[in-house]
């Protein structure tokens, strides 16, 4: 393979999960919360981070998160192609880069490190969308028990039994 190809199967996975983020993005797929929705795209985002290099991961926590706000809900769209797209990545690098001998405690580590950057973004991001730090205060066990949720969903689907990780590396290999 040439090394400037786009290894085909990569995209088609990120291309999946970037769709999944985005239909998880909606209010549909939302649980109703006070002063709005607590969404369940973490389980897409941390399971990408998990499976996928960091620049796949960031198009699908990113660039989805993204345009799922851009679709449905827009006010927050930037704060989440930041927010999201820099928990993937982190996620990812300690999967496929700092610790990758050691896959099940990177992704443990990656997920608790993505959770603060999450909740700790949003927290900040929402007080500067909406100029109200009251309104970040009062999201904020929301966003803290979203982003928790999600992590143990995800760290579930991919280390539990069966193994996502596992079955993913032995169907296409490492992305």
């Amino acid at each position: 393979m040439n090394k400037n190809e786009i290894p085909v199967k990569a995209l088609t996975t990120t291309a999946l999960l970037m769709a999944m983020n985005i239909i998880m993005s909606t209010s549909i797929l939302s649980v109703p919360v006070p002063g709005g929705h607590m969404y369940l795209n973490d389980v897409i985002i941390v399971t990408a981070a998990i499976l996928l290099e960091p620049f796949y991961a960031f198009l699908v926590g990113g660039v989805g998160a993204f345009l799922g706000d851009m679709l449905f809900y827009p006010a927050p769209m930037f704060v989440s192609l930041a927010v999201h797209g820099l928990q993937a990545v982190v996620i990812s690098l300690f999967v496929h880069r700092w610790m990758k001998e050691r896959p099940l405690h990177a992704s443990i580590i990656g997920a608790v490190i993505g959770w603060i950057i999450t909740f700790t973004g949003y927290s900040l991001g929402r007080a500067f969308v909406y100029s109200t730090p009251a309104y970040a205060i009062a999201k904020l066990p929301f966003q803290i028990l979203q982003t928790a949720v999600g992590s143990a969903i995800a760290l579930f689907l991919c280390w539990g039994s069966p193994s996502l990780v596992k079955l993913y590396r032995r169907e296409f290999g490492r992305s």
